[in-house]
């Protein structure tokens, strides 16, 4: 959008406000702006003949930020903005750009405004879902972790302290990081992280039997809360608990070892089981010079913005792979234009498989028939087809170090998964690589 405004002499030295139109679905705003200055320099600064300040006003006359005329362009959006300006959703409705006409020549200045609009759409964001900070027994406060977490190059982390919520009440506003409030609810008989409600316990966390561990998770579930089952297959604090009443399973936690190979195996029986059940994971980082590194694994996740609901939504829904860091194998899925964690009701059956920042790995696809090899030793980059049969009810895939019978895994991603479909399927098999 640009704007030109004539600023006559009669003005100079007030304030006033020009509207401009902000529609719905916008995730950042940039406002720029030139004027003609005669003179620059050391003696424009003296003797300017136009100087022209700027500031901003939301849809609900909200006074946002001033640069004066320090800065030619600035930008809002919810997750950041320019230092000088709030950060603050972007909603529709009569914005205003506020004109400070400081110097203005005789003749009057033209002044451009040039305003861009960037659209919220769907994105890929690395984080770490599984984070201690010294509000339990972790080292490091709030701060310091979004501070590492930063240099780790992640999009968002969610601090989930043993049994208590206080910090979730306080969490910081950083720039380009988003907090998702979570508790690790640590009993004996098994953790569980409860997630996007800041105090999901109504009373205490404590609960003494089969039936009062149920109320406690449903009365966190209708608090808002989305439930995931943390490191069940841990020899250490295995989860032990008779019912299944948990909405996602981690199933790497911290470096992948045999505890996370067997809830990987755990997951998978869920899904042949009929559970659509999505998988995450996370670092259960306590402390520097540790085994458990921040953001190793992350959970990405295909996000429709930058939002803790909206990155909580994916997550729940499986629209996401894990991965050993930012850095790691990327991994996605895709199938009659359905991605992880989405369903294919009819049609063809022909799964589309990418795959980056391979290190020598091979590329296995996981049904409910069974396990395939697709390419072994890969490097750098994989884009290919499988044809799935139609008994199929679930597919992943993984990225894995085979030595001998052992694999290593280094990627996953959460299922497609296929309901019965009355038209038989729509791919010729001539598409598909051969498997």
């Amino acid at each position: 959008m640009r704007i030109k405004h004539l600023i006559t002499k009669g003005k100079e030295k007030t304030y006033y406000t020009i509207p401009f139109r902000v529609e719905e679905g916008v995730e950042q705003i940039t406002v720029s702006y030139s004027y003609p200055d005669a003179t620059k320099g050391l003696l424009g600064d003296l003797h300017p003949v136009n100087t022209i300040d700027l500031g901003i006003m939301d849809e609900s006359g909200r006074f946002l930020g001033w640069s004066g005329s320090a800065k030619k362009e600035i930008f809002i959006g919810e997750y950041s903005s320019t230092k000088g300006y709030l950060s603050a959703p972007i909603k529709p409705g009569e914005w205003k750009i506020i004109v400070g006409a400081y110097h203005v020549a005789d003749s009057g200045v033209e002044v451009t405004y040039e305003i861009d609009f960037k659209k919220k759409e769907r994105q890929l964001l690395y984080g770490d879902l599984h984070v201690h900070s010294e509000a339990s027994d972790g080292k490091y406060d709030a701060f310091k972790l979004a501070g590492l977490a930063k240099k780790q190059g992640l999009d968002f982390i969610a601090l989930a302290n043993h049994n208590n919520y206080s910090e979730n009440l306080s969490l910081p506003r950083v720039d380009n990081l988003t907090f998702i409030p979570a508790v690790e609810w640590t009993h004996y008989k098994g953790h569980m992280n409860f997630f996007g409600v800041p105090a999901p316990f109504e009373n205490s966390f404590i609960a003494n039997s089969e039936a009062q561990a149920e109320k406690l998770i449903n009365d966190a579930r209708a608090l808002g809360a989305v439930i995931s089952v943390n490191h069940p297959k841990c020899r250490i604090c295995p989860f032990l608990w008779e019912n299944e009443n948990f909405d996602m399973v981690e199933i790497w936690n911290g470096p992948m070892t045999p505890r996370n190979a067997r809830a990987i195996a755990y997951w998978t029986k869920l899904l042949k089981e009929g559970r659509k059940i999505p998988a995450v994971g996370g670092s259960d980082y306590h402390k520097p010079l540790n085994p458990a590194r921040l953001g190793n694994p992350v959970t990405a996740v295909i996000s429709e913005s930058r939002s803790s609901a909206d990155i909580l939504d994916a997550v729940k829904k499986g629209r996401s792979f894990i991965t050993s860091g930012v850095d790691g194998v990327k991994l996605l899925i895709k199938c009659s234009g359905s991605v992880m964690g989405e369903s294919v009701r009819c049609g063809g059956r022909l799964l589309e498989i990418s795959a980056e920042n391979l290190k020598g790995e091979s590329v296995v696809l996981v049904t409910n028939l069974g396990e395939t090899v697709i390419k072994t030793h890969c490097f750098k980059k994989l884009e290919t087809a499988v044809l799935l049969s139609r008994d199929t009810t679930f597919a992943y895939i993984k990225a894995v170090h085979l030595t001998g019978k052992a694999e290593h895994v280094r990627a996953i991603t959460n299922p497609i998964y296929f309901e019965s479909d009355t038209d038989g399927g729509n791919v010729n098999e001539k598409q598909a690589e051969n498997i």
